[in-house]
């Protein structure tokens, strides 16, 4: 039982960041609307549907690296919660701030911590490391939508 709770808890985490930087940024999101948006800008349903997918898996390969007997773990997990940090205020910036260009240089760090992440992961339980993989893909997506508004909005 202990274990189930424990993977419970691993996948509320990274949901609770997200639905928190959510709440803080949503006085933005509405302004956000009426922003340029780049080509192959998605509809505004998708976001919560991704993010929603990426968190869990997150969570999950969290839980396995948690789990695991690695003296690696630890620092493994310091990643984890680095990059957690550093997705919380994103949305944000971006959303609530509206500094596109601040945003973009903060998702590239992002990204960078996700690629260190799934480094460490992968030398732990290489499944943990490939749960992570849409997530740091559609970062790169993000970062691509996030210069776009810079540059068509600036």
């Amino acid at each position: 039982m202990k274990s189930k709770t424990n993977l419970i808890i691993a996948i509320l985490i990274p949901l609770a960041v997200g639905a928190v930087s959510a709440y803080i940024s949503r006085g933005g999101m509405e302004a956000y609307k009426m922003v340029e948006q780049p080509p192959l800008s998605p509809p505004d349903i998708v976001f919560p549907i991704v993010w929603t997918i990426l968190y869990t898996l997150m969570g999950i390969s969290s839980y396995m690296i948690y789990t695991s007997d690695s003296g690696e773990k630890d620092n493994a997990l310091k990643w984890y919660g680095i990059q957690l940090t550093l997705n919380f205020f994103w949305s944000i910036i971006f959303f609530r701030f509206m500094l596109f260009l601040p945003a973009f240089i903060w998702l590239v760090l992002l990204i960078i911590a996700i690629g260190i992440m799934i480094y460490k992961f992968y030398g732990i339980k290489p499944l943990a490391a490939y749960l992570n993989v849409p997530y740091i893909l559609w970062c790169i997506f993000a970062a691509y939508l996030n210069l776009g508004v810079y540059i068509l909005n600036r």
